[in-house]
């Protein structure tokens, strides 16, 4: 796993990460914590998903959970922008028509987003 991580809460690189993550790791630029539920691999769709993790009451703030792993799916997440911008530069370049994202559709999650388009499409039979 890559070193490089981006902070959950304000999407700012985070620098000189030490693995295994401290609990006292926070962000440069906002201050908040890393080592927490939110950073985690285990919590998807705000639940843990470690069954053998005792319950954290605040998933925001530092915890002692033996369990965590720092999870770099938001890093993976500046990567698909990357490629997206890449893909309307490449686009422009060959006089292509890039379809606009819409602002709502950043906020979804890959399987939300499928089921929108998957509606969209049914909708019109």
């Amino acid at each position: 796993m890559s070193n490089e991580f981006i902070c959950w809460n304000c999407n700012e690189a985070l620098s000189n990460v030490i693995l295994p993550m401290s609990r006292r790791e926070e962000c440069d630029k906002c201050k908040a914590d890393q080592h927490v539920c939110n950073m985690c691999l285990y919590f998807v769709k705000d639940r843990c998903e470690e069954e053998r993790a005792e319950h954290i009451s605040d998933t925001k703030k530092a915890n002692f959970c033996d369990y965590f792993k720092p999870n770099n799916k938001v890093f993976k997440m500046a990567d698909n922008q990357k490629a997206a911008k890449a893909k309307a530069e490449l686009a422009a370049l060959f006089g292509d028509v890039v379809p606009e994202k819409n602002q709502d559709d950043e906020s979804l999650s890959p399987t939300e987003l499928a089921e929108k388009k998957l509606r969209e499409m049914l909708n019109g039979f």
